[in-house]
């Protein structure tokens, strides 16, 4: 009964509560280990850029180890960021029914240890963005800057997702400054695209809190929305697969990638049609749905990547 009630409230039955040591839980926690769909919403724009620019390049030799370097690296750094924002949160957090038993305010972890925490998983994302091109690495300290100022959107601006797509769309230009050692006109225009997909799909998992929010104070492009948020998922994400169909465009991707982007606009019109703002419950399914989405569209781009270097 205790081991239950220390579970995160929308992470239950995962592996971190039925296998991993019991002293370990709540670190493995505070980095989302429990719910890694943050990371592979991380992870996904930075595979989309490492295809693209592997396939401007003609060259697909580094393009397993760069997406093996990527999804360690979206792993760690979207721990460290979880983390701070826990840290930052805290008080927040104690009030909303769905994140009162994180593992800061139900007294499983000290802010202290929670911050050692976050050096590690930070050391770790910097043993991975050492293993690139000096431009790669002060592309990837850039993007700290956004991370760090991000919780704190929140309670003072009713566009925190704007922020959120800003650094969770960093990905997006991260292929292109590994394996390219620049960042042009495709990578800024799929990192556009990125960030109107995030807004939209943090606006649907934003749904899950709103009266929360309401009575706390916290401010949300869901709260913004309100009954109009089908209206915006239209605008946003037919933006996110506008945007990074001009990217492809420019990048000169063939076929397979636009058949992935097509499969990719398809799975986010089934997400406007199915959601209903009012279920928390499948509001977080449509919000994970969005891995699915990320997947195909880089199915399609790894293809083109792959046939081109044929």
């Amino acid at each position: 009964m205790i081991e239950a009630a220390a579970r995160v409230a929308d992470a239950t039955g995962n592996w971190v509560d039925t296998r991993a040591p019991l002293w370990s839980r709540p670190y493995l926690r505070l980095a989302r280990l429990d719910r890694p769909i943050g990371s592979w919403l991380l992870l996904l724009p930075c595979w989309w850029s490492a295809a693209i620019a592997s396939a401007l390049a003609h060259d697909v030799r580094r393009l397993p180890i760069v997406i093996a370097l990527f999804l360690v690296g979206a792993f760690a750094m979207r721990g460290a960021g979880c983390t701070w924002n826990d840290i930052t949160d805290r008080d927040l957090d104690a009030k909303v029914e769905r994140t009162r038993s994180r593992p800061i305010p139900a007294g499983q972890v000290s802010v202290r240890q929670a911050l050692v925490f976050l050096v590690a998983q930070a050391v770790v994302g910097l043993v991975v963005l050492l293993q690139f091109n000096r431009f790669a690495i002060a592309a990837g300290i850039a993007s700290l800057a956004i991370v760090a100022v991000y919780p704190f959107m929140k309670r003072i601006t009713w566009w925190p997702q704007v922020v959120l797509g800003l650094a969770f769309s960093w990905g997006a230009l991260m292929g292109f400054a590994v394996l390219l050692g620049s960042i042009g006109l495709p990578a800024l225009v799929l990192y556009a695209g990125s960030i109107a997909w995030v807004i939209g799909y943090d606006t649907i998992y934003a749904h899950q809190d709103t009266e929360d929010d309401a009575l706390i104070g916290v401010k949300s492009t869901a709260r913004l929305f309100g009954a109009r948020t089908h209206r915006a998922l239209i605008v946003f994400y037919g933006l996110a697969a506008i945007l990074i169909g001009v990217a492809i465009r420019i990048a000169g991707i063939g076929p397979a990638g636009w058949i992935g982007l097509a499969a990719f606009a398809i799975h986010l019109g089934w997400q406007i049609a199915r959601l209903d703002i009012s279920d928390p419950a499948l509001c977080l399914r449509v919000f994970k749905s969005n891995r699915d989405a990320g997947l195909l569209l880089f199915a399609g781009l790894l293809v083109d990547a792959l046939m081109r270097a044929g």
